[in-house]
């Protein structure tokens, strides 16, 4: 185990360049054995949850080569065992979409319920729901989500709540699927545009993604390509929120502006600038704080609504910002974990239900602290930059699932932080 060591009250300033997209990575990876042939995907973040899933496909049979910039290739032809394991999933909430993938090529899947982090309820009834439309059947036995499907149809579908998840791996089983499948109140994230965008360049017809309505054409024959993965919106926001938390003044490249709206206009809304640029080759984003932020209130929603991902590091900006916040937490009804460690540093927040209320104060402390999940410990780490003192951050297991060189990015920008091994 490891910890970060960060001392506080530097500004940030420089140029930071973003990776590609955790949560695109995480479902374009398993829809390449939909290809049964040699699949390049570019612009990978090497993290900790690609490394799972890269493990993950060559136990089950695939070649996979995964080189430090970010390539993988993914030869899915040699799969033979359609079987995933607890032991393989227990820390991978993505798994799931092995359970789409390989229902729509092989027509037979067991993959064991998935882990992931501690935020709440994740439920996976909206997956079972469409893949039992599609005519799959489904049985849970053990933890182990046992599908089976002679013949997949198409079908309408209507998701009960939106779900990412979900609308994802209906559409991973229905390429494979004979006939047109509709997916009525899909979600609209980015990555849910960025895998059918893999899909159609394999060779599917998946039409309406970044709409409530997605169409797919099933049973064509995917062929292999090379795809590159968006830029990930999540670390961009971090970037942007701990830039405005330190007063700093931070170029963010390769980032698609339009998916970082929310939080755009949020910071602005609190006395951040927020600039975009093009330098001909990429989209830029230019953040810059000269005052202390001022109080915003915050309600998490579907995109392209405020992403719950960022509601955590935001809070903690929130946190020394000047005024009264509070932010309505609607997706996630755990993902206040990081309220008592934030506490610990002197801030006032006082959470009621969903709703965090938080009085703003000029200065955070350090102090020692233990990240609950991914995007806690991004918060802990935000809170951090901005205390007096010297703070370690624990449980940075967390970070490493869905941040590339995390530290190594922030200390190219002013950040005083090192990676202590325990």
């Amino acid at each position: 185990m490891a910890h970060y060591e960060i001392t506080g009250g530097n500004r940030l300033e420089g140029v930071v360049t973003i990776s590609g997209a955790k949560n695109a990575a995480l479902a374009i990876i398993p829809a390449a054995i939909l290809a049964g042939e040699s699949c390049l995907l570019e612009n990978l973040p090497t993290i900790e949850d690609v490394h799972i899933l890269e493990k993950i496909l060559r136990k089950m049979g695939a070649e996979v080569d995964f080189t430090p910039d970010g390539t993988m290739r993914v030869d899915a032809h040699g799969i033979h065992d359609h079987s995933v394991t607890f032991d393989m999933v227990s820390s991978l909430r993505a798994s799931y979409y092995l359970l789409g993938a390989l229902l729509g090529r092989y027509g037979h899947a067991q993959v064991a319920l998935p882990g992931g982090c501690a935020i709440g309820q994740r439920p996976i009834d909206q997956h079972i729901k469409g893949l039992r439309a599609l005519g799959a059947d489904i049985q849970i036995e053990g933890g182990i989500i046992h599908a089976n499907a002679k013949r997949l149809t198409g079908a309408e579908i209507y998701l009960d709540v939106v779900s990412v998840g979900a609308t994802i791996n209906i559409m991973l089983a229905a390429v494979g699927a004979e006939g047109q499948t509709v997916i009525a109140n899909a979600a609209k994230e980015p990555h849910v545009v960025d895998v059918a965008n893999f899909l159609n360049m394999m060779g599917a017809n998946v039409k309406g993604a970044g709409t409530d309505v997605i169409r797919i054409q099933g049973g064509r024959k995917l062929r292999g390509c090379t795809y590159a993965i968006i830029p990930d919106q999540i670390e961009a926001g971090t970037f942007m929120i701990a830039a405005a938390a330190t007063g700093g003044d931070v170029v963010i490249n390769n980032v698609i502006p339009p998916h970082l709206e929310a939080i755009s206009a949020k910071l602005m809304e609190s006395g951040v600038r927020v600039t975009e640029g093009d330098d001909g080759r990429e989209f830029f984003l230019r953040v810059t704080a000269d005052v202390r932020p001022r109080a915003v209130n915050i309600k998490t929603l579907p995109y392209p609504g405020f992403p719950t991902d960022l509601q955590q590091p935001m809070m903690a900006l929130l946190s020394a910002a000047e005024g009264s916040s509070f932010i309505v937490e609607n997706i996630f009804e755990e993902r206040f974990n990081h309220v008592p460690e934030l506490q610990r540093m002197g801030a006032e927040i006082h959470v009621n239900g969903r709703t965090a209320f938080i009085q703003g104060r000029p200065k955070l402390s350090a102090a020692s602290l233990y990240a609950s999940d991914l995007r806690a410990g991004a918060a802990l780490i935000v809170a951090a930059l901005m205390a007096e003192g010297t703070s370690r951050v624990h449980n940075i297991h967390f970070i490493d699932r869905g941040y590339e060189f995390f530290e190594q990015k922030l200390r190219a920008i002013g950040a005083n932080i090192k990676r202590v091994e325990d």
